[in-house]
């Protein structure tokens, strides 16, 4: 029997991908039409961007905490959360959850190692990249750089103006595209979609650089969790 997948959400559009992924993919290890059962819960973007735009960790976690209640209650027996940003909250939701997490950089990580990439970009919104995050793959030996500060301003527009309302606009997708290619002229050997929106606008095909996508990798992870 799978285990019961809880997803506490943030924004629509990235956990929605987790979502369909999870389903999606859940066949390749269960059978047709097979997943495990999924529990969605999400409180308003709205709420998030009060406690994020004002540094307080603290209240993004009380947010990620009670979604870990709902669906704790509807029976999850662990969380993901397919949003980078507010995974700035993890340690203190962790002293706090009724039940265990993934993290989405630690799964990004594994997936870095494993195909032995050793210097990777990292993109998302300005508060993940200028946060601590992914400081996790320091620790497992994987270095990271991040844009320049007016590119972290341009891509962090693009994904509260456009990505996180659905929109996808082909001149958002060239400028992402140019920002990779910078990053791999400044030694980058891969690049972490760390936003869980931005593979909705960018693929691999897009980039000039093997991509990590954060939220099928999160989701992927999770697939095998419930399934072992």
């Amino acid at each position: 029997m799978a285990q019961h997948i809880g997803i506490v959400a943030c924004s629509a559009e990235g956990a929605a991908l987790c979502y369909r992924t999870i389903c999606g993919e859940g066949a390749d290890y269960m059978g047709r039409y097979a997943h495990p059962e999924v529990t969605m819960h999400t409180h308003p973007l709205s709420e998030y961007m009060y406690y994020i735009e004002r540094d307080n960790w603290e209240g993004v976690a009380s947010l990620m905490v009670s979604s870990a209640n709902k669906v704790a209650q509807a029976g999850a027996q662990f969380a993901v959360c397919p949003d980078n940003t507010i995974h700035q909250a993890f340690d203190f939701v962790i002293e706090q959850s009724p039940i265990p997490w993934l993290h989405i950089a630690e799964e990004v990580g594994k997936e870095a190692k494993n195909n032995s990439y050793n210097h990777v970009g990292v993109l998302g919104t300005r508060f993940l990249m200028e946060g601590p995050v992914y400081d996790k793959l320091l620790t497992m030996g994987i270095t990271y750089k991040i844009p320049e500060k007016k590119e972290r301003e341009r891509i962090n527009d693009i994904i509260f103006d456009e990505l996180v309302c659905g929109t996808f606009l082909s001149e958002s997708r060239q400028y992402f595209k140019e920002v990779i290619n910078t990053l791999k002229t400044r030694g980058c050997d891969a690049v972490v979609l760390g936003c869980t929106e931005i593979p909705l606008l960018v693929t691999q095909k897009d980039s000039s650089l093997p991509v990590l996508d954060s939220t099928r990798l999160l989701a992927r992870a999770a697939l095998k969790k419930a399934v072992t």
